[in-house]
């Protein structure tokens, strides 16, 4: 595989990547935690698709820049 193709084939595999993750507050103040219920792109017009997980009824979520693999270990 040529050195263009590695790198087409990574830029690929990383477009298809969500860019958010879509959270919903549970509970009230110190308290309170999150609970991941989807994800979503970024549009190129500024839109976002979201795609949340199972069937809930949500009436309101978050959502947050998802960082990359090697920041969020740190």
């Amino acid at each position: 595989m040529t050195e263009t193709a590695q790198i087409n084939e990574t830029e690929s595999q990383n477009a298809n990547l969500p860019t958010h993750v879509a959270k919903t507050r549970i509970g009230y103040g110190k308290k309170a935690t999150y609970e991941q219920i989807g994800v979503a792109w970024q549009n190129d017009d500024g839109s976002f698709y979201i795609k949340l997980y199972g069937t809930q009824v949500v009436s309101s979520f978050s959502l947050y820049n998802l960082k990359p693999k090697d920041e969020q270990h740190s």
